[in-house]
């Protein structure tokens, strides 16, 4: 008998997870260079042939949420008014992806340190970074009804992005941190009326 759609979908979510969950205990303990693929998929008890079926690497292994991020804040984007300003729109979709990161703090802080210890999870998340810029300025086009020829989506999305950076890197790594929403909106805030 066939295995139902949903229950495939979340057994694949759950192997996902613990692939993840197995990886970051290994990087903590091993170092992120000295662990190999096959012992994380000896540790997930999965065959290594089944790890690349849930990641290209180990790199986006530590960046496995990068591509939920981006869909939250592109959800979030598509629920605002139309009539609302942008600036206003991306402000409101980051916070409530900032929300996110906080009910996961202590999972964001495992991934934040490996990927500041090793140069090439920290060049993957750029790489990733520039993707989300793009996906961000495509769906400001639409929302601002302009053309490729207008820098305005892109500024926005480059901007919203550098905050949201700015804001998440604070908050890891200060201690006593405002609330990772509250940089965020501060950080829109500052930007909408000037940085001086």
């Amino acid at each position: 008998m066939a295995e139902p759609t949903g229950l495939r979908e979340r057994n694949k979510r759950e192997r996902r997870r613990r692939l993840e969950d197995v990886a970051l205990d290994l990087f903590e303990r091993e170092g992120f260079d000295r662990t190999t693929i096959e012992q994380i998929a000896a540790a997930a008890g999965i065959a290594t042939r089944t790890f690349f079926s849930y990641f290209a690497s180990k790199d986006d292994l530590v960046l496995a949420d990068y591509s939920d991020r981006l869909a939250r804040i592109l959800d979030q984007l598509e629920r605002r008014p139309a009539a609302e300003p942008s600036w206003d729109a991306l402000r409101a979709s980051f916070a409530a992806v900032a929300a996110d990161y906080e009910s996961e703090a202590e999972h964001i802080r495992r991934r934040f340190a490996i990927m500041a210890s090793s140069p090439s999870v920290f060049a993957r998340s750029l790489q990733l970074q520039a993707g989300w810029e793009q996906a961000l300025t495509e769906r400001l086009r639409t929302r601002l009804h302009t053309g490729t020829d207008d820098p305005t989506p892109r500024l926005f999305a480059a901007t919203a992005l550098a905050v949201m950076r700015a804001s998440l890197q604070h908050w890891l790594t200060t201690p006593h941190a405002p609330a990772l929403p509250e940089l965020v909106q501060q950080g829109f805030q500052r930007l909408a009326t000037g940085l001086a």
